[in-house]
């Protein structure tokens, strides 16, 4: 039970820690995000890179989504750069999940000694949104750790092993699974964090963690 509770709360630290960054972000940038998807509506190359670099900025493929449909809704852009921005979207999280998934554990204490100070002393300035960013960062790649850590033992239980049995193999719930998390989280990135995780420790098997990931990116759609 403890390390079951163990496994929930670093889970719940990680979409902690991608709601810091993604607020963090969009306070400094948050204008400059937006001019940068408006400007680079036009060409469909150009929207998909704008979609990789919001996306990676924000750690949330729903935060561009949400900019991408407020600007459909207002027609001020079509559907073929908005459906390429989204594209993009789905890479630069792909990308992102990718980089996280790296060995950064040095890095983790580090971003967070670094963000708090920042954070406290600049409360009111970029400086200390950026700490916060920094804050976010360390957190994410904290609950990573936490994650692996809590995962190994938790895949010798009887019970766990029957609980993920029971998705190997069936697709559609797995993705539901997957687009479920998403929607709670907001980001589609925590749950492709947490699908690699719990895949490279063997928790679930890749048939599951397809699955999982399929259905995060339908979460982030709607």
């Amino acid at each position: 039970m403890l390390t079951l509770l163990n496994l929930l709360s670093a889970v719940a630290l990680l979409i902690w820690g991608t709601h810091i960054v993604r607020t963090g972000i969009l306070r400094v940038y948050g204008s400059n995000l937006r001019r940068v998807i408006s400007q680079n509506m036009a060409r469909q190359p150009l929207a998909f890179i704008a979609g990789i670099l919001v996306t990676a900025m924000v750690q949330s493929s729903n935060a561009t989504a949400m900019l991408v449909t407020s600007f459909v809704g207002q027609g001020l852009m079509a559907l073929t750069p908005a459906l390429a921005i989204m594209l993009g979207a789905d890479v630069g999280t792909a990308l992102m999940a990718r980089v996280l998934t790296f060995d950064l554990s040095w890095l983790s204490p580090l971003l967070i000694f670094l963000g708090v100070i920042f954070f406290l002393s600049r409360k009111q300035t970029r400086a200390g949104q950026l700490g916060r960013v920094g804050i976010g960062l360390g957190l994410i790649i904290l609950a990573l750790q936490l994650i692996v850590e809590a995962a190994t033992p938790i895949t010798t239980a009887q019970g766990v092993k029957v609980l993920f049995a029971s998705l190997t193999g069936d697709i559609l719930l797995d993705a539901l699974i997957g687009a479920l998390f998403a929607m709670v989280s907001y980001s589609s990135l925590a749950a492709v964090l947490l699908t690699a995780t719990l895949a490279g420790a063997g928790v679930i098997g890749l048939p599951v963690a397809i699955g999982l990931v399929i259905g995060a990116n339908i979460g982030s759609g709607l």
